[in-house]
């Protein structure tokens, strides 16, 4: 055979043996490599961090969201169970453990509440938010009934002592019977509920931090009265359309700081990490009755500076206002 010729096959050989190569390789990573890579995610960040700056800082904060994951900084949501067919009444149940296995016990109190539970489900309908009781063991437990079918997600949001912010845990519970998902709606800036209407102000802008504004009124007349819920004269619960993720959102002010009034404008600083569809849920008190008055927006892309930095909303960001999740 020429030498040309068993160049040609070796070449083509050895071709073939890298494309084997490539297509088997995440076939055949040892595991104690896989954990090295994971247990390392952390420093890698910061070298890309180093090196490349704002970029790196951009994308960093587009990540930077809650409610993705049943295990989360060291916790995890286990032994979850709650009805399964629409309109059987039992019970929610689940446990909340540390890195170890341990049961969850020492909480601290945000929003007036060792813990929030959001339930809803994943085309945003039937959005519940409420307060499980605990055995003081790690487990919490509320009744609850689901009106209708579907695949629902839960989030307990919550701050265990001593790890200083926030953790959301999620997981889905599927409930048996006929499913009749909702239609995506454009985005809805007004909702009347129970005779009370809100108005939705203000715009959501990726990677910045912006106000949003809701102005309750009742027959034409502003409302004045709302009464304080969980510490607030509102509390806002966003949600990313898709993967449910959780915004970081907080109030502004609150009853008794001699500047916050109980209506008609309710007001909170909002963050989203990307651009898209969110669906926002508030939660207000008056007459003694909490009513969920449900939104969507959508987050347009922020702005870039000259040198290429991170997205910004100029109009909405405010340097005084801290960056918090829904629970902090």
């Amino acid at each position: 055979m020429h030498t040309a010729a068993r160049l040609g096959l070796f070449a083509a050989g050895a071709a073939a043996v890298f494309t084997v190569a490539l297509v088997a390789a995440p076939l055949v990573i040892p595991a104690d490599a896989s954990a090295a890579w994971t247990s390392n995610e952390d420093d890698h960040m910061d070298t890309i961090d180093t090196a490349h700056g704002d970029h790196a800082d951009a994308a960093a904060s587009a990540d930077d969201v809650r409610g993705l994951a049943v295990s989360h900084a060291g916790y995890t949501l286990t032994d979850l169970s709650a009805p399964v067919s629409a309109g059987e009444r039992g019970a929610i149940e689940f446990r909340l453990a540390d890195a170890a296995g341990e049961p969850v016990t020492d909480y601290e109190i945000a929003h007036d509440k060792a813990l929030h539970l959001i339930v809803v489900r994943s085309d945003g309908a039937n959005f519940r938010h409420v307060h499980p009781e605990t055995d003081g063991d790690g487990r919490w437990t509320i009744p609850f009934a689901f009106d209708a079918a579907g695949t629902y997600r839960v989030f307990a949001d919550f701050v265990p002592t001593g790890h200083g912010e926030t953790v959301t845990l999620t997981s889905t519970i599927d409930v048996a019977g006929a499913f009749a998902p909702e239609p995506r709606v454009e985005d809805v800036t007004s909702t009347t509920v129970d005779g009370l209407t809100v108005e939705l102000d203000g715009a959501l802008v990726a990677g910045g931090e912006s106000e949003l504004t809701f102005t309750v009124t009742r027959d034409g007349e502003p409302v004045t009265t709302l009464e304080p819920y969980l510490g607030a004269y509102g509390h806002l619960v966003a949600l990313r359309q898709g993967d449910l993720a959780y915004l970081h959102v907080h109030p502004m002010g609150e009853p008794g700081d001699g500047v916050t009034e109980p209506g008609p404008e309710i007001s909170f600083m909002a963050t989203a990490p990307t651009a898209g569809r969110y669906l926002l849920y508030l939660d207000l008190q008056l007459d003694g009755v909490v009513r969920s008055v449900p939104f969507v927006l959508t987050a347009t892309e922020g702005a870039t500076d000259a040198a290429g930095g991170a997205p910004h909303d100029d109009a909405g960001s405010h340097d005084d206002a801290g960056t918090h999740g829904e629970g902090d």
